[in-house]
This record gives C-alpha cells, sequence and structure tokens, in this order.
C-alpha cells in the first residue's frame, strides 16, 4: 500500500510541476494511458510467469 500511495503522490507533484511551467501533460489520453500502463503489467506478469516455458521449448 505504501508504493501505491508514493506513486500516487510523486505523480501528483509531477502533473503540478508541469502544469506551473505550462509544460504538455507526459503522459497520454487518459484511458489509453491507463491501458497502455495495465498491459505492459501484464505482459511483464506473463512473462515472469511463462518465462520458464519459453525457455524449455528454445532450448
Amino acid at each position: 500500500m505504501k508504493e501505491i500511495i508514493l506513486a500516487l503522490v510523486t505523480g501528483l507533484v509531477v502533473g503540478i510541476v508541469f502544469a506551473a511551467l505550462k509544460l504538455p501533460i507526459p503522459a497520454p489520453p487518459a484511458l489509453a494511458g491507463v491501458a497502455g500502463i495495465v498491459g505492459i503489467y501484464l505482459g511483464f506478469k506473463v512473462m515472469l510467469w511463462m518465462g520458464p516455458v519459453f525457455t524449455e521449448i528454445f532450448k
């Protein structure tokens, strides 16, 4: 839970800094950005789960 809170606070601070400096937001549109992050996370988890299987297949 601590990691989630730290990530949220960090994102909030970065958003405030970018808005204060009148820079474009450093993320894709809201839903597409969230979907991309979820996809990256799921791909990482699938690779951790299937990695040993791929190693055995391509040995």
